[in-house]
């Protein structure tokens, strides 16, 4: 049965399963990275996986990666099948990850519009020479070597009937396991690998390249097939790639029951098999039916490409599914939409006439609220994501740099299940990948006679957990190496200048510590490949400001250092306090919102400079008015008439003067158009209910503003 080969409709499907089955490879991989061996079970996961993208980057036509896939199935085809001693366990690690990070870099290739151009041919030489040292080791042990594994190209074919007198005619069905993956690309898969001895062949679901949906059908109810051919059942079972069947019914029947069935398949039925008593598919080849004698049985009509969908059940419905990325920041962008429409309703001016009844609108009012909550959290639901593939990366990450710095380091990963916004994960990738190489590099000691003479085991540990709490996720990055030396960072950010000519009792232990993300400071001597070019820590503090977040650094010399990165669950929307300076409104985050407190003149110390500076409580803080700040007219230019609000940001606290408090409400982020020059200290913009812009302080941009003045 022919069907048009289209694979614009299967690229997608191609890429995300190919993209879930390289990432399972990695984690069994660095799972088990320190263990002797792989087990049975991984072994034959891992060549169920590389025979899954083999087959289907096969059907994509994408021959590097199936040239690439092909050859590690091999090696872990002869592991499955003679189990083999003394295989090099870390190098058969590496060659796994090296294959991993080719198909991985091909398949970006291909997310980005590009084509699979790169060279396979070193990779598989590698490949090849370890291959054979496994057959050979397989020899020297005394076991006989299976027969080759081989694998037929993909391609196009159409198969026309050619009856014979010694035709046979079976009637065949493939139960998939339930996890089984591209289900129709397997469906394929066996059907081109009978083309060479069928003589005719059709199949149901007749769909299963252009439409992908075929798959679950696949899966709820089996692969059917009509076959005429010459060969004996044993032989046909041995071309059919049965890796991923859970069972397979084979009946041979006679030349008339497969007319019938043709005719029902053309038709839009699936012929009944289930009063046929399925033979076991390990048994011997069934006895040989009387020949066919021309003019048996006439086919009328029968339409090509016409087999119809198994009807006896409605197929299972996944309880996932894929959604692009940017239909769910669409739906986002509408829930803000909905949340600014709520507000302008509520805080209509319309609605504060005097003696006005609005009890049932209040209700009303309150039932939208609750609804309008509802939805905001279940869309924010759907677009959180676990970091889990993010801490798979930073495994790869220690493996690496580990081996290649000469260090035993062991990594201990908790709360990776975390769920964040999936932009916050986009955006803290990179800087986690710099606290993570950090402590590899500067973190655990080089030589492990060091750690044992402090009484630390010689194997260096570190741990990444995650954890959510009050709103925010905290992700910690903890070693046990030889921590960060106060007087040396001091030191150090002097002679480079950047802290002037202050004395080291000037700063608490935290702001010394944070010394190390001031741009230019490093306190590697000899630049390497991981550090010492004085960049990095300052890329992770600018892109977690981005974000809202911040670093928080704590260390004991000889005994480790822990950084935590703090970062919002999303950016979408905040819980903000909506304030006034004259005619102009401002948005604070709640979070970073101290305390607001009503003081005098007597409490504003004024330096010699023009910077101001307010006492409270016997602490001296940095002090902004925001009319002058941002230049506005019409504002209170008095302390004792407005109200100060402290807000704190890493542990730092600075005071800004406003002259209105007006109310705390859920916040749309909005960006600041790309025509307005950038400003310091304002983050983004929002719009309120009456239709007014307010814009969003950056509190970290005010507190690090007056640091640097």
């Amino acid at each position: 049965m022919a069907e048009e080969f289209n694979l614009d409709g299967m690229l997608d499907v191609f890429l995300y399963e190919s993209s879930q089955l390289m990432e399972n490879l990695e984690s069994i991989i660095l799972e088990k990275q320190n263990e002797e061996c792989f087990d049975d079970a991984d072994i034959n996961e891992i060549f169920r996986i590389m025979h899954t993208i083999k087959g289907s980057s096969g059907i994509m036509m994408f021959d590097n990666i199936t040239k690439i896939s092909h050859k590690l199935e091999d090696v872990f085809y002869y592991l499955r099948e003679s189990h083999p001693e003394n295989v090099p366990h870390l190098e058969l690690v590496e060659k796994v990850l090296a294959v991993s990070d080719f198909i991985t870099g091909e398949l970006d290739k291909i997310k980005d519009g590009g084509s699979p151009d790169s060279d396979e041919g070193e990779l598989l030489k590698e490949l090849d020479d370890f291959l054979a040292h496994i057959k050979g080791e397989i020899k020297e042990q005394g076991i006989r070597l299976p027969r080759e594994n081989k694998s037929e190209e993909p391609s196009q074919f159409y198969i026309t009937p050619v009856a014979g007198d010694d035709s046979h005619f079976y009637r065949i069905v493939i139960h998939y396991r339930n996890d089984t993956m591209m289900s129709n690309i397997r469906a394929y898969s066996a059907t081109y690998a009978l083309k060479e001895v069928a003589e005719d062949l059709l199949y149901s679901p007749d769909d299963i390249i252009s439409n992908e949906e075929s798959g679950d059908v696949i899966l709820a109810e089996g692969f059917y097939m009509l076959l005429q051919t010459k060969s004996s059942k044993s032989e046909i079972l041995e071309l059919i790639d049965s890796t991923e069947a859970e069972k397979i019914d084979f009946d041979e029947v006679s030349a008339d029951e497969f007319g019938k069935a043709i005719g029902e398949l053309g038709s839009g039925g699936v012929p009944d098999i289930s009063a046929q008593q399925p033979e076991n598919t390990s048994g011997q080849e069934a006895q040989k039916k009387e020949p066919v004698v021309p003019g048996d049985y006439v086919v009328k009509k029968k339409e090509t490409g016409k087999g119809k969908t198994l009807a006896k059940n409605q197929p299972k419905k996944q309880s996932i599914i894929s959604v692009n990325v940017e239909k769910m920041d669409a739906l986002m962008d509408l829930i803000g939409e909905i949340v600014i429409a709520e507000a302008a309703v509520m805080q209509n001016p319309d609605l504060k006439v005097p003696g006005l009844e609005l009890g049932n609108f209040q209700k009303a009012a309150g039932q939208l609220a609750k609804i309008t909550t509802d939805l905001q959290e279940a869309i924010m639901s759907m677009r959180m994501m676990p970091l889990t593939n993010v801490f798979q990366k930073m495994r790869r990450i220690v493996f690496d740099v580990s081996r290649k710095l000469g260090k035993e380091i062991e990594l201990e990963v908790i709360g990776e299940n975390t769920e964040v916004d999936k932009n916050i994960i986009e955006h803290i990738s990179d800087p986690l990948m710099h606290l993570v190489r950090n402590s590899v590099d500067h973190g655990i000691e080089t030589d492990p006679q060091q750690r044992v003479n402090l009484g630390k085991p010689s194997k260096g540990k570190i741990t990444l957990e995650a954890k959510n709490e009050g709103g925010k996720v905290y992700i910690s990055v903890r070693d046990d190496g030889k921590g960060l030396n106060k007087e040396k960072l001091y030191q150090k950010a002097l002679d480079n200048g950047l802290i002037g000519d202050k004395l080291i009792t000037e700063f608490s232990d935290s702001e010394i510590f944070r010394f190390i993300t001031l741009p230019g400071f490093s306190t590697k001597e000899v630049v390497t490949e991981y550090s010492g070019r004085g960049v990095g820590m300052d890329v992770v503090i600018k892109d977690i400001q981005a974000i809202g977040g911040r670093l928080e650094i704590d260390s004991e010399e000889g005994y480790g250092s822990e950084m935590t990165l703090v970062i919002p669950l999303t950016l979408a929307i905040i819980n903000g306090i909506v304030v006034e300076v004259g005619d102009y409104s401002f948005v604070l985050e709640t979070a970073s919102v101290k305390e607001f407190v009503r003081v005098g003149e007597d409490t504003i110390v004024q330096e010699p400079s023009g910077e101001e500076y307010i006492v409270l409580r016997g602490e001296c803080y940095p002090f902004i008015r925001l009319n002058e700040k941002y230049n506005l007219s019409d504002t209170r230019e008095k302390v004792d008439s407005g109200i100060v609000v402290v807000l704190e940001y890493e542990g730092r606290q600075i005071c800004i003067l406003i002259d209105r408090l007006l109310q705390e409400q859920e916040i749309v982020v909005k960006p600041i158009p790309s025509y307005i020059k950038k400003v310091k200290g304002l983050s983004g913009c929002t719009q309120l209910g009456d239709g007014s812009i307010a814009l969003i302080l950056d509190v970290a941009g005010l507190v690090q503003s007056e640091e640097r003045s």
